[in-house]
Parts: structure tokens; sequence; C-alpha cells
């Protein structure tokens, strides 16, 4: 679990230098990270991890529709924070 958190808070402080990831969204990932060790069966956070190394503030408002943009990115983290909330140890 503790490669997962790191990969997670690596993949957001990356996002954020280079990626102009919005600070309200790292908090909010930032603050899964610091519950996951609690919450061994946390699905979607690959997907997360996944979705924040192809985070483009201007995702999806092309031709080809490519990237990751914030709304994206907002659902993803609400389906983890919900699941975080329903295993409440």
């Amino acid at each position: 679990m503790t490669e997962l958190v790191k990969r997670l808070c690596e993949a957001t402080r990356h996002a954020q230098q280079v990626d102009e990831l919005p600070d309200y969204l790292a908090a909010r990932i930032y603050a899964i990270a610091e519950l996951l060790p609690s919450h061994p069966h946390c699905d979607n956070v690959e997907k997360l991890i996944e979705q924040i190394g192809l985070y483009d503030t201007y995702g999806q408002t092309g031709y080809l529709g490519m990237g990751v943009n914030h709304l994206i990115l907002e659902k993803t983290i609400g389906q983890v924070e919900e699941q975080l909330a329903d295993n409440n140890p």
C-alpha cells in the first residue's frame, strides 16, 4: 500500500508542477493518499493515478478530445472518496 500512496503523491506533485493541476484537486488527492493505508481494498486508485498522469488543463477541448480534464478527474476522485467513506474502518 505504501508504494501506491507514494505513486499517487508523486503523480499529483508532477501534475501540479508541470500540468497546472489545480490546488483544490491536489488537496483532495492528498487527502485520499492519507486515508489509503487504512483502506487496503480501495478500487479506482490505479485509475486515478493514470488519469492524473494524463491530466491536461485543456483536455477534451480539441477536435480529438484527448487528455483528462478537471471534470473527468473530479468524477474519479469522487468515486474514490465515496468508497473510502463507505469502507470507513
